[in-house]
């Protein structure tokens, strides 16, 4: 990744603002509770939903496993269908590969698709370093991108507005980059939509180059896929003479057929709709119809790194389809700004500290943004593991060890600030490597409950001051067994 937003604190601290803004906390679970929602409905109405989400996972482990083989193969069939594939190794390559491509047409405007990839590289910046104004053209990114602000989530970047605050930013900012919001602008969803509608009409029409992402692309036919709910996306990909998609090499799909799949489960995770009302597949240019020039920029940046990870590599099945986000209790009250990361959420908090690394305050903070409850899991539609591979990274933070970083294999050092946990779990896995020490101490604190404090003493305080500690039963478990059970069925 190109970096966290400037200035971002660590989570614990980014959040601990965050929750006592009431207003954010307000929109959040008005909106998180509604598409959640209707989500539960959706999926409940598919009877293979366990079938098809087992299909996705196995769908995607394949491909990852084989990627070299089906990139080679994706850059064979898009170069056949008459486009051009650019191999971008990280942000800075990505963003001069786009850069350079839109200074030959010789244009300074570019129209965009919503994408996460290239909000992930910072590319809207890096043009306009090189005099080139890129536009949203969705309508949340289009919101974001107006009031000079930051996306909050995955699907609905400005969740964490209001239809009162969308109003004011339309005619306050409108003007600055185009038509201007209408006279006597309510905050009425209709009037908003049309006053985007009529804002980004005169963008589309004038616009010679488009950029965009992409969910799907595929190996077999060179085929890329947007699904999206506006329209913004069709006029985007159809009218530019020049497309450019920036996708990371992680979208990849092996065949047609595997659409199949994920255009089942997509929608439905994410808008809660049995199918999007767009979706655009491009195969390359075809004379008269749609953009005369394509370029495919397919992006590493961090996720070959990933790759090599046996157990965090499970990230890069993420579909981006946020249902993680709609479950997740501790993002429904941080919002997505706490995570210092274009990818908020659950799946944010495995997938930028895989990306960027673990060596800055705010991604070593990362792994610990959950509470562990596993309802992220349960609602992921290629069953990505998510609290497992929170375990697996804080142990990374508390005490390093060897990774893959740009391809070479490095050790980290453990992060600071984290000398009593590891201290800690030394200590437990003494214990539990001795069952007489384990049932020694067990007994000892048993009997000494009465002199138990209510909250722990120095680094424990900080658990301890939100959360109530177990009482210790007046007898252990084993000693209970015994007792009851006679040293009957094998117990010890």
């Amino acid at each position: 990744m190109s970096g966290t937003y400037l200035g971002m604190p660590a989570f614990p601290k980014a959040a601990h603002e965050a929750v006592h803004d009431a207003t954010l906390r307000g929109n959040l679970r008005h909106a998180t509770h509604t598409i959640r929602a209707k989500r539960a409905k959706a999926v409940a109405e598919v009877s293979d939903w366990a079938a098809l989400r087992e299909a996705g996972k196995r769908i995607k482990d394949h491909t990852l496993r084989h990627l070299d083989r089906y990139l080679v193969q994706l850059e064979e069939s898009v170069t056949a269908a008459g486009g051009t594939v650019h191999w971008a190794a990280d942000a800075d390559e990505a963003n001069q590969i786009v850069a350079d491509l839109v200074k030959a047409t010789g244009e300074s405007e570019v129209v965009k698709v919503k994408s996460m990839a290239t909000q992930e590289i910072g590319l809207n910046e890096a043009l306009l370093e090189q005099g080139i104004h890129a536009y949203e053209t969705d309508l949340a990114e289009l919101i974001v991108q107006l009031g000079k602000d930051r996306p909050s989530h995955i699907l609905v970047p400005a969740i964490h507005r209001n239809r009162g605050e969308i109003r004011d930013i339309f005619e306050r900012e409108m003007s600055e980059w185009g038509r201007p919001a209408p006279e006597g602008l309510t905050d009425t969803p209709a009037e908003l939509a049309e006053a985007a509608r009529l804002h980004l009409r005169e963008k589309f029409l004038r616009a010679k180059v488009g950029i965009s992402g992409a969910n799907f692309m595929v190996a077999e036919t060179g085929t890329l896929l947007v699904v999206e709910s506006e329209g913004n996306g069709r006029m985007c990909l159809t009218l530019p003479e020049t497309l450019i998609s920036v996708v990371g090499i992680e979208k990849i799909v092996p065949t047609w057929q595997d659409l199949e799949v994920f255009l089942q489960t997509l929608p439905r995770s994410s808008t809660a709709e049995r199918m999007n009302p767009y979706t655009t597949m491009w195969t390359g240019t075809t004379d008269g119809d749609g953009p005369s020039t394509f370029h495919l920029v397919l992006l590493d940046n961090g996720r070959t790194d990933t790759l090599a990870d046996e157990v965090g590599r499970q990230a890069l099945r993420c579909i981006r389809c946020s249902a993680c986000l709609n479950v997740c209790p501790v993002y429904e009250r941080a919002g997505g700004h706490a995570y210092g990361s274009v990818y908020p959420g659950p799946i944010g908090a495995i997938l930028s500290p895989q990306l960027r690394g673990v060596t800055s305050e705010i991604d070593a903070s990362l792994p610990y943004a959950s509470s562990l409850c596993g309802a992220c899991y349960e609602v992921c539609p290629v069953a990505i593991d998510i609290p497992e591979v929170l375990v697996h990274l804080r142990e990374r933070v508390v005490t390093g060890g060897e990774v893959t970083s740009k391809g070479n294999k490095v050790v980290l050092k453990p992060a600071k600030g984290h000398a009593a946990e590891r201290a800690a779990m030394r200590a437990a896995r003494w214990a539990f490597g001795r069952p007489g020490a384990l049932r020694t101490g067990q007994r000892l604190a048993s009997r000494t409950r009465r002199l138990h404090p209510r909250s722990l003493p120095g680094p424990g305080s900080a658990w301890s001051g939100t959360r109530d500690l177990p009482a210790v039963p007046a007898e252990p478990f084993r000693d209970w067994w015994q007792r009851t059970r006679g040293g009957k069925d094998g117990a010890k």
